[in-house]
């Protein structure tokens, strides 16, 4: 990680951008925990995670943005747009006011498509292909390290002085990476268009993933992963309520033991990478989370701590993996439309089973969801496992059309270069799963 963190404009976009996650974090479970508050309903907190992931499916747009103007401009548009968006939180007071919350959470989950997108464009700009997995599995960690704090943090600022605390706290953030930004000097290339119609344009990365057999591979089993995994996020209040017997507010604890696990796996996740590759790190990764997900069906607080920690590594790990895969794999100029399809690819499914376990939480006992989860997963990873995918940084980026090659860099509205955050070089992020959450 040293070579990452040794680029200066590395160092302050990672400084600003974890300000920014720091404010995720204790904003997304203060909303499901408000939810729950305001209506009493397991389903109505569930929901929370649905509205914030439904905006996913606007990602072809926001890719096809992301690859036409300033990854770095798009994403300083975006965080400063959330910086006022999210004080609209200050009006929520009571359960007619659900609406709003709502509003806000959906209108969040547009702009994180936006930036999810950007900054894993961004980075392959910034870095050498041979740093790539080394950056994500830091970022990752700090992501999920950030996860230690701050839901212990916005649960006690949500219980103490209200969400509408939590929203000014998050809104101070985003002006955080925004300056952080403003402050990173390195150029970004500018592409001339291949495709000169908008369809065309819009599709150029679902037909990459389609032409390439490791993306499509991976993307399918992360879909069907995904089909169930947003049982999670509806299954974790019924565990508390029924299996734990602890309140709502008790989820920021589970989160922060999700965090130490992914921690775990962001530290390891660059290792297991060079010596595995890109696909089978994501079918550890699926393996671990079916895992540590079958200890929620317990009704033992211990158990359930160590099931999520494992839970949390096996995610890092199978964002880590899909992440480097898609940057790796992929063009430069094609970069944040194939990250937007993959996008769609794994919303999809995790919005329709963030609805079906709100949907069914109520009529089915939560211990079967959790069970038919785990067993999915299982059953992912050993498809991907038998694929037998060639690691990434053994082959060249997939064809796809003939990239042209780019034009001189243009600096975008900063002065002169200096190695960020990130890198130098081109080579092909939500971060699917910047999106979601649990």
């Amino acid at each position: 990680m040293k070579d990452v963190l040794g680029r200066r404009d590395a160092r302050t976009f990672l400084a600003g951008w974890s300000l920014s996650v720091f404010g995720d974090w204790a904003m997304f479970i203060v909303l499901g925990v408000w939810a729950k508050d305001l209506t009493g309903s397991n389903a109505a907190a569930g929901l929370v995670f649905f509205a914030l992931s439904v905006p996913s499916l606007f990602s072809p747009l926001a890719g096809l943005v992301v690859d036409r103007v300033s990854r770095r401009r798009v994403m300083i548009v975006t965080y400063a747009a959330e910086a006022v968006g999210v004080l609209a939180l200050l009006f929520v007071h009571d359960r007619s006011d659900l609406w709003l919350l709502y509003a806000v959470t959906v209108f969040y989950g547009f702009a994180g498509t936006f930036a999810a997108s950007a900054r894993s464009a961004f980075l392959t700009v910034l870095l050498p292909r041979e740093l790539l997995g080394e950056a994500n599995g830091l970022f990752q960690t700090v992501r999920e390290g950030l996860r230690l704090i701050a839901p212990l943090i916005g649960a006690a600022i949500y219980a103490t002085a209200g969400g509408g605390a939590v929203a000014v706290l998050d809104s101070a953030s985003f002006v955080a990476v925004v300056a952080a930004l403003l402050l990173i000097r390195t150029p970004e290339p500018r592409f001339e268009r291949e495709e000169h119609h908008f369809l065309a344009e819009l599709a150029a990365g679902v037909r990459h993933i389609a032409a390439t057999l490791p993306l499509r591979q991976m993307t399918l089993a992360a879909a069907v992963c995904l089909l169930v995994v947003g049982f999670s996020e509806t299954v974790i209040f019924a565990v508390l309520d029924e299996g734990l017997h602890r309140p709502a507010s008790f989820f920021g604890v589970l989160s922060s033991l999700q965090g130490v696990g992914a921690i775990a796996g962001g530290v390891t996740s660059a290792r297991l990478l060079r010596r595995f590759g890109d696909g089978m790190l994501m079918a550890l990764g699926m393996l671990a989370f079916a895992v540590g997900i079958l200890a929620f069906v317990s009704s033992s607080l211990p158990l359930v701590l160590v099931g999520i920690a494992i839970g949390g590594a096996g995610i890092a790990w199978l964002i880590v993996g899909f992440g480097t895969a898609i940057q790796l794999r992929t063009p430069l100029r094609l970069q944040g439309r194939v990250a937007s399809a993959t996008d769609v690819a794994i919303g999809l499914p995790q919005n329709v089973s963030i609805a079906l376990g709100a949907l069914l939480i109520s009529a089915v006992d939560y211990r079967l969801l959790v069970v038919v989860e785990a067993g999915v997963t299982a059953l992912c990873a050993a498809y991907l496992a038998s694929r037998r995918i060639a690691p990434a940084l053994a082959t060249a980026p997939a064809p796809s059309s003939p990239p042209p090659s780019p034009s001189p860099a243009r600096p975008s509205s900063s002065p002169a270069p200096d190695r960020p955050a990130t890198g130098t070089r081109p080579a092909p992020a939500p971060d699917p799963a910047e999106s979601y959450p649990t």
